[in-house]
């Protein structure tokens, strides 16, 4: 069988790790199955989509909407790598999960205006299946509600007019938006739990996503509910394009 390809960009080892080994166990995967590269690192390298079953994309630090004069060259180049390859995997509609930089990823690349007017603080919320969320195949089974993780600062204020939104969330309109047959993007994140989110807001806790004095709050808030949900959609992905 084919192996997935994780596009990680987290510069902290212990996030990166933390992430690729959540896709692994949530999406049922073992270790061969996926191919990691940390764009943060280096290039880019050449993909050929023919070897991989379909592509992940995890979270990371970048926001596209950015002032491009306040983004690091890193970011500009990783921002150009994930462009040209969309350029294939849109026309070739090759299976595609983005999760949070999935938005600015996917959405960028196909018109979505993302600005901060949605940004969500750190912790569970509900979400919402469109009708058109309900009848996705990748959804299949899924409960109209759940909640879901989420912590970001930018998101999707407007979507293309070729684009399926599939989720909302109360103060966040676009939760998870389809392309195409093949191709997903949520603002939530269907690879984490609650451990992984407490590891996540230690590493990220001087980066901007909620005030010093607010860590207690934060942590009291991001462990305030159990998550299982969303680890269905990462699962479903697996299966529907990874089994021959």
């Amino acid at each position: 069988m084919k192996p997935f390809l994780l596009l990680a960009t987290r510069a902290q080892d212990v996030a990166a790790d933390g992430e690729h080994a959540a896709v692994l166990r949530f999406g049922g995967l073992a270790p061969e199955r996926v191919r990691r590269v940390r764009l943060e690192q280096a290039p880019m390298p050449r993909i050929d989509l023919d070897d991989y079953a379909g592509i992940v994309v995890g979270g990371g630090p970048f926001n596209s909407s950015d002032p491009e004069t306040s983004k690091s060259p890193t970011q500009r180049r990783v921002e150009r790598e994930f462009a040209a390859l969309l350029d294939e995997v849109v026309d070739r509609d090759f299976p595609f999960l983005g999760a949070c930089y999935g938005v600015g990823t996917l959405g960028a690349h196909e018109g979505a205006i993302i600005d901060r007017t949605y940004g969500e603080r750190i912790g569970p919320v509900e979400v919402t299946l469109t009708p058109e969320g309900v009848a996705d195949p990748l959804l299949a089974g899924m409960p109209p509600r759940f909640h879901a993780l989420v912590g970001h600062k930018e998101a999707v204020r407007a979507l293309p007019a070729h684009a399926v939104l599939l989720a909302s969330s109360a103060h966040c309109p676009v939760q998870m938006f389809r392309i195409r047959s093949n191709l997903y993007a949520t603002q939530f994140h269907p690879e984490l739990d609650v451990a992984g989110l407490l590891e996540r807001i230690e590493v990220y806790r001087d980066h901007g996503y909620f005030e010093p004095s607010e860590h207690a709050e934060v942590l009291a808030r991001a462990t305030s509910r159990e998550i299982t949900a969303p680890h269905r959609i990462l699962r479903a992905f697996v299966e529907r394009y990874g089994t021959p």
